[in-house]
């Protein structure tokens, strides 16, 4: 990889203003005439659409949890192609973790793998010169870490900032801007809307940005920001391209699929549509919240996790389009749906009419369902193969009954089987990063241009018999299902078979408080619904799916953090050395001083579903 200037703007918490500062960073390098390009570390996808936005470019998620974080490094070069500046966006505090597990998938594993310089936003508010012992403990915490400076948030008056300055002064910690109260300010639409202003290139979306920008030209030394990215060493290694990912023999024809979007952005990760492009699709927009109908011969659709449940009455008042989707399924043409797309498939959603594709009905509930889940396919689709696991995450408040259909989509250790496979709809509400499978992108594409599916679903893969005895932590649930169910899958039609699971068919949400204003969403600032034990930590194999764990060698390095031990201390500079395999490895002493939460997997049920 040649030289790529970057920089991960980082917080010691939520709340401190990174969000509006990367965004305007961003916008003020635009400005500037300097391409740019942001990235967002996590699996959100309304921050990584406003860093898109900024930059004038799609913006992209770098989430070492869905993708491995052998891919971090690849993914990024291949986003960043091109650009003077890349703004690596952190999520939560800096040595946070959604899952409890930052040497694996937090900001400073992910600002390690890419050997980025790191800037602390600090909101100094109510700060003195105790400034200078939080910003020295974040400096010393992590060897592997280099921090480079710090943009003070929120500061009271010139003799208020000249006191901090000072303070960092003392400890050789350079101070890269100063925002006063009321610099920055709270223009950004409501996290409700999520990616959808942006979608839509809205006004609001637009001038929020121009906005920041100008903030941020303000209060920021923008030369030495530059001057620190460019100092970041160049990546070895190989670029991700959606080609090389796909691999294999071309088809002798391109199928129109339809991919759930705005002309601003898509409702799912950007390397969707960048795959299925590779697999020889002509990809097509469709949004539906303001077309009517889907593009003229299309022959697969794709609604991706990203649009908000908070939409619900402007997808069903949208009638045209439900009627054409419904019949589009019925005809037997693939569906993949993810997130609200899956009440979206069902009879109704609040009592709200919706496609009624399938025999299901959704209400929202008090509080939001977020996680990332392990999850095992019980039956091949041209999504996976059978028995194939992937991690995916998951963000909704919506409760959809029953939960699962006679052949569910997807199963995993700790909670009841989700989603649905009928005929040719796959849906769920667990969200995926074909990155981490980019076979999906070919399997869906031989099913578009194979057409209309059978009328039968095949059975799934046979399961242990409830109560045969106990069972891996790795292996799926067990699932005991009527010979009815599995010979007559759940049609629009007929009722669901109700699967016989020990557990209610209700989502069990976790507690919820709402972030900071633009800053994150409920899943960044709760803490993981349950921690992946070490066995259910994927490992490398010959495929993007993973086999069963119990096919599973223990010593093969997987797209996750290997023995600590394999990292050399002898290195020179601010910046880690290069480890060949995974790129996000950690030293031991890192791993005694941080260690992880108590495996709750057990206990999933209890806090989320």
């Amino acid at each position: 990889m040649s030289a790529l200037p970057r920089l991960v703007v980082s917080a010691p918490s939520s709340g401190h203003g990174k969000t509006a500062i990367a965004v305007g960073l961003l916008a003020a390098c635009v400005a500037r005439g300097l391409p740019a390009a942001g990235f967002k570390v996590g699996p959100d996808h309304t921050d990584a659409a406003y860093l898109g936005l900024a930059a004038g470019r799609p913006g992209r998620n770098l989430d070492p949890r869905l993708v491995g974080a052998q891919r971090i490094a690849p993914l990024f070069a291949h986003g960043a192609s091109g650009a003077q500046l890349s703004v690596i966006e952190g999520a939560m505090g800096l040595f946070d973790s959604l899952t409890g597990q930052p040497e694996i998938d937090g900001t400073a594993a992910v600002a390690a793998s890419l050997r980025a310089p790191v800037v602390l936003v600090v909101d100094v508010a109510a700060m003195g010169h105790s400034l200078a012992a939080l910003v020295h403990g974040f400096r010393m915490f992590d060897e592997m870490v280099h921090l480079g400076g710090v943009i003070l948030n929120r500061v009271a008056s010139p003799r208020h900032e000249q006191m901090l300055r000072t303070a960092l002064d003392d400890i050789g910690m350079p101070v890269l801007g100063a925002l006063h109260r009321g610099d920055l300010p709270n223009v950004l639409p409501a996290r409700s809307h999520g990616p959808v202003p942006v979608a839509h290139r809205t006004v609001e979306a637009s001038r929020a940005v121009r906005r920041l920008g100008e903030a941020v030209v303000g209060g920021l030394d923008l030369d030495r920001l530059m001057a620190l990215a460019a100092g970041a060493p160049s990546l070895p290694g190989p670029i991700w391209t959606p080609g090389d990912a796909v691999g294999g023999e071309g088809f002798d024809q391109r199928p129109i699929v339809a991919l759930a979007g705005g002309p601003g952005a898509p409702y799912t990760y950007v390397e969707t549509a960048e795959l299925l492009t590779a697999a020889g699709a002509d990809v097509a927009v469709v949004d539906p919240l303001r077309d009517e109908s889907l593009p003229a011969g299309t022959r697969a659709l794709v609604v991706g996790a990203g649009l908000p449940e908070g939409y619900a009455e402007e997808l069903s008042a949208n009638r045209r389009l439900c009627n054409a989707v419904a019949k589009f399924a019925h005809d037997g043409w693939p569906v993949v749906a993810e997130g609200v797309a899956l009440p979206w498939l069902g009879r109704d959603f609040d009592g709200r009419p919706m496609c009624a594709v399938l025999d299901a009905s959704a209400a929202s509930g008090d509080q939001t369902v977020a996680g990332y889940r392990e999850a095992t396919a019980p039956t091949a689709s041209y999504l996976a193969p059978g028995g194939a696991r992937i991690t995916g995450y998951k963000q909704h408040r919506a409760i959809v009954t029953p939960r699962a259909g006679a052949v569910p989509a997807w199963t995993w250790s700790g909670g009841n089987p989700e989603g649905f496979v009928w005929r040719q709809v796959h849906a769920s509400q667990l969200g995926l990063h074909w990155a981490a499978a980019p076979e999906i992108a070919k399997r869906l594409v031989a099913a578009a241009i194979a057409g209309p599916g059978p009328k039968a679903q095949p059975a799934p893969l046979p399961m242990p018999v409830a109560g045969s005895g106990p069972r891996s932590r790795d292996e799926p649930p067990t699932i005991s299902m009527p010979a009815a169910a599995l010979a007559h899958p759940a049609s629009p039609a007929q009722p669901h078979e109700q699967l016989s699971s020990p557990a209610a068919p209700h989502e069990h949400p976790m507690p919820y408080e709402h972030p900071m204003p633009y800053e994150h969403p409920v899943s960044h600032e709760q803490p993981a619904p349950f921690a992946h034990p070490a066995s259910a930590v994927p490992h490398e194999h010959g495929g993007p799916f993973l086999p069963p764990a119990s096919a599973v060698p223990h010593e093969l390095a997987g797209p996750f953090v290997p023995p600590a031990s394999a990292v050399p201390h002898d290195h020179q500079g601010p910046f880690p050395p290069v480890v060949s395999g995974a790129a996000a490895e950690r030293p031991a002493q890192y791993a005694r001083r941080r260690p992880s939460m108590p495996d709750l997997s057990d206990t999933a049920d209890i806090t989320a579903s």
